[in-house]
């Protein structure tokens, strides 16, 4: 493996295989250093938006990789594609089950970067359409050695067989934490043919496209096969979501510039060192409401016309000040695609009593959170939490037939919370 940066993209580890001294993980996932900002889109009226959602219809599928290598030379890549069960385990279908084409595509369209730091090769490629509304995993790798893993990215396509609808009679305040969010919804299944509905249909929520904290197997409160109707009423605690607060974002689409939040830059080298403004815990603070991304971010040059290939790397240092905490801090958001993993952790520097992590990054706006993983405390600790808060989810019913033996998505239903 090539090795020119010493930080890792770190990431959540699932489900995984071993090809040769790379280990596939059913997750999003870098496999080399070298393998940054990686974006997997809806390509929805042909802008490029990776804050969109790769939860796509099987009608009109249109998704869109993007990712930069850091290296000067173009290389030859190629991607394929795993049909996974709900629980993102491999299934048992044959690629033909599910494409049209042989499962191997060469990724051929690319731009050189210009006017950098470090030199990359930014590519792109159009998704191939699949044939069943399902779980998939992209996987890009080198030459035609699928055992060279670079990523791996997960995304979905979905039917409209099944009809779902939030149900906002049922959710009162007073089933409500302060500091959590309930989700009531109804999912019609009239034009499914279900003999067994607890068995076979499996429900998954997740808040802000992120899969640490996504509930998989949520259960039908009430099942009512008179009607077709399942409904899920989460007043139970357990089944709810910590709200969160509104994300921390730093600005740094200028490096001529510095947008909000931006501390010092050293240009005494490159690539440039940027530090955030410190950072302090919000855990007793109200709540206060203001615009962000849900955890995601976006890759923008103001310096320079193309985001994409003159879109500088920086390395940024973020700064907590607080004192050590019973546990582990980690930074997350989708720029590490909330990986609770050794290359997340921050560190703690005793003399200043902060915590501290730095990452290479590309020019952009960036939000993120500080999480605290703690037998004792919620992962909210630093942030606080505060049912105000605006958060984007999404719900995904996946039914299991005889026929394909394999779990299919036949109903996505988005819902924004608190929406501005």
């Amino acid at each position: 493996m090539r090795s020119i940066i010493c930080l890792a993209l770190p990431l959540l580890l699932v489900s995984h295989f071993i090809y040769g001294q790379k280990q596939l993980t059913f997750s999003d996932k870098s496999y080399e250093d070298e393998i940054r900002t990686v974006m997997l889109y809806s390509g929805a009226g042909g802008s490029r938006n990776n804050l969109r959602s790769a939860v796509v219809q099987i009608q009109n599928q249109n998704l869109v990789l993007e990712f930069d290598d850091l290296q000067a030379e173009r290389s030859n890549y190629y991607v394929k594609l795993i049909h996974c069960n709900v629980d993102w385990s491999k299934s048992s279908l044959m690629d033909l089950d599910f494409l049209s084409d042989y499962n191997e595509f060469p990724i051929t369209e690319y731009d050189l970067s210009s006017n950098v730091s470090i030199p990359y090769v930014h590519y792109y490629f159009q998704v191939p359409d699949v044939k069943l509304p399902s779980n998939y995993l992209l996987v890009a790798y080198r030459e035609n050695d699928a055992n060279d893993i670079l990523l791996s990215r997960r995304f979905m396509v979905y039917s409209n067989e099944a009809t779902i609808f939030q149900d906002n009679l049922a959710q009162g305040q007073g089933t409500l934490n302060a500091s959590n969010q309930q989700l009531n919804f109804k999912v019609n299944y009239s034009r499914l043919n279900i003999i067994n509905p607890m068995e076979t249909v499996h429900a998954v929520v997740r808040q802000n496209q992120r899969w640490d904290n996504a509930r998989l197997n949520v259960k039908p409160s009430f099942i009512r096969e008179d009607n077709h109707e399942l409904e899920y009423r989460f007043f139970d605690q357990d089944n709810q979501f910590m709200a969160g607060n509104e994300f921390r974002f730093v600005d740094f689409r200028s490096l001529n510039y510095p947008g909000q939040n931006t501390g010092r830059i050293d240009r005494s080298k490159r690539p440039f060192n940027l530090w955030v403004q410190t950072d302090r815990s919000r855990e007793s603070q109200a709540y206060a409401q203001y615009a962000d991304l849900n955890g995601n971010f976006v890759t923008e040059n103001q310096d320079y016309r193309d985001a994409a290939v003159s879109g500088d790397y920086v390395f940024v240092t973020f700064t907590l000040a607080t004192p050590p905490v019973n546990g582990q801090m980690y930074l997350l958001g989708a720029m590490n695609n909330w990986s609770h993993s050794v290359e997340s952790k921050m560190s703690f520097k005793k003399d200043r009593n902060v915590y501290e992590s730095t990452v290479l990054l590309k020019q952009g706006l960036y939000n993120y959170q500080y999480w605290v993983e703690s037998k004792d405390a919620n992962g909210f600790q630093v942030e606080g939490s505060h049912f105000q808060t605006e958060n984007s989810y999404e719900i995904l019913i996946y039914y299991r037939p005889f026929k394909p033996n394999a779990d299919l998505l036949v109903g996505y239903y988005p819902i924004q919370v608190n929406p501005r």
